[in-house]
């Protein structure tokens, strides 16, 4: 039976507000979803059900639009040897600094201490991969031989580990989970056509099933994957007016071939190097979920990547009451799921009802149904949305009845569908009108340092003809860096056309994207 408010548990704390402070907003989203933990280890993440039952969606559809494109998973050793990034120097370098290495292959007890045992020292470390291009590549060398064997589209779902000194939860973790994608060419053309191929699969994804609008395109070379002769991405804008780098797809040529002497015969009979590709994005796009749609009172998902998109609660105070109430939501949750719903039913005793629709929220499942005793009488269900689309001058309680609706069971049942259908769509609307909002054509560096310092920033189109040494000058200054250099489509009309270096007045033949970022 349910027991009075203050004898419950309490199941939740309160969100600070984003206004007050967001990097505290952020925490506190996490932690009331129940998504993730630190962990004892500095620098790693505990991800809990919740936060992983987000993560299992994410691979269902990301791995269903890889294997549409004729991708294939396999698995590739965590260690590897460190004379194999040695191979590739320029690419080592761009990690050298963020690696964890293995020294010795067992541990010894001297004096109660557990130490690494001095006589287990390795011949040869092994570094705890930060990304695999040099252990897939050994292998590569070994699967082709002719242009029959080719192209070699392959996909590895893993863990990965890169030192990062200063952490955020999803951000930026010392051990993180990705894909990693990994392909090998006959032809420069086919690479290429490769890296944007999977690039559209990420900004598809993202604008589809993430509802979050991104920007395409070019990394400048100061931005670029170590190693790597072209990087594009896709970009985000968060709710702090900040650029998330939501993922990356690179042309890497022949330089991972080369090291790892990996030749073809073509059709004319002749030995060539083959062409490479890598993509890839990470937990990370869970940070740009919460980022992107979470309010102040907590988690909000797109329907799509809900792990439950409709939870079920009981309202009674009597056995009896809650018997009937019980049965019945157990009868519209098989109703829902035969549909194809995500439901799951509150039986939890010993909770208000207000408890459970407080903890549900904050972990943002899009839609509530309750079944209390009159609603049974009266053959009716009511639902409740975890968001609706602003209406402008709404207060929050205002907002709160209309979210609210009471329909007869057969209709409240036949709208489910339809009505998650319309909130995956107005979560996109809501998070394109906010970056129209905090979007900038930027001419004058006066004008571009009045928007990141006195009006919260977002991003910013301006002329650029700058050196990587002058990407450094606008990030010191400004805290800004060159988000990517936009492909044609995603350019504004307002922003195209020449015009001169928003930093050093040289003339400029095109726009990049500027922001703040994580």
């Amino acid at each position: 039976m349910n027991k009075p408010a203050d004898q419950q548990k309490k199941t939740a704390s309160a969100v600070t507000p984003r206004a007050q402070d967001y990097a505290q907003w952020y925490l506190d989203v996490i932690k009331n979803a129940c998504l993730a933990e630190h962990s004892p280890v500095r620098g790693c993440m505990v991800i809990r059900p919740h936060g992983y039952a987000i993560w299992e969606k994410m691979q269902r559809e990301l791995d269903d639009r890889f294997k549409a494109t004729g991708h294939e998973n396999a698995y590739f050793p965590l260690f590897i040897p460190l004379s194999f990034l040695a191979q590739e120097e320029k690419h080592a370098s761009g990690f050298a600094k963020e690696c964890a290495v293995v020294t010795h292959h067992r541990l010894k007890s001297i004096d109660g201490v557990i130490v690494p045992d001095p006589e287990s020292k390795l011949e040869e470390p092994l570094v705890v991969r930060p990304t695999s291009e040099t252990i897939i590549w050994a292998q590569y060398k070994n699967w082709i031989q002719s242009y029959r064997d080719l192209p070699l589209l392959i996909n590895q779902w893993a863990n990965v580990v890169r030192w990062e000194m200063r952490t955020r939860l999803f951000l930026r973790t010392a051990e993180f989970l990705w894909q990693e994608g990994h392909t090998a060419h006959a032809t420069e053309k086919e690479a290429r056509e490769e890296v944007s191929r999977m690039l559209d699969v990420y900004a598809d994804f993202a604008e589809n099933v993430m509802a979050v609008p991104v920007v395409k395109g070019t990394k400048t070379e100061g931005e670029r994957f170590a190693g790597a002769l072209d990087t594009v991405c896709i970009e985000g804008l968060m709710q702090d007016g900040k650029a998330l780098q939501m993922g990356t797809s690179h042309y890497l040529g022949q330089n991972f071939s080369k090291s790892a002497d990996v030749k073809f015969q073509n059709r004319e009979g002749q030995l060539e190097y083959v062409y490479a590709t890598s993509w890839g994005v990470s937990t990370r796009l869970i940070g740009a979920l919460i980022m992107t749609h979470s309010d102040d009172a907590g988690l909000v998902l797109p329907p799509k990547l809900a792990p439950i998109q409709v939870v079920i609660v009981p309202i009674y105070k009597t056995e009896e009451e809650m018997a009937r109430t019980i049965e019945e939501s157990r009868k519209v949750a098989a109703e829902l799921k035969a549909q194809g719903v995500a439901v799951r039913v509150d039986e939890r005793d010993g909770m208000m009802p207000g408890a459970k629709y407080y903890e549900w929220e904050g972990k943002g499942v899009p839609l509530r149904i309750e079944v209390g005793p009159k609603d049974l009488e009266k053959g009716s269900l009511c639902i409740a949305r975890r968001f609706l689309a602003d209406i402008p001058g709404e207060t929050p309680e205002q907002q709160r009845k209309r979210r609210k609706s009471f329909l007869p069971r057969a209709e409240a049942i036949a709208s489910i569908k339809p009505t998650l259908d319309a909130m995956q769509k107005e979560l996109l609307e809501k998070a394109r009108a906010f970056r129209a909002s905090r979007t900038r054509v930027i001419d004058t560096l006066e004008a571009f340092e009045k928007f990141f310092k006195e009006e919260g920033g977002g991003f910013a189109w301006v002329h650029w003809a700058g050196t990587a040494e002058q990407e450094d000058e606008m990030a010191k200054r400004f805290e800004t860096s060159v988000r990517c250099i936009p492909f044609d489509d995603q350019l504004p009309a307002e922003a195209r056309g020449e015009g001169k270096c928003i930093l050093t007045g040289k003339p400029s033949a095109i726009r990049v994207l500027m922001s703040k970022s994580y």
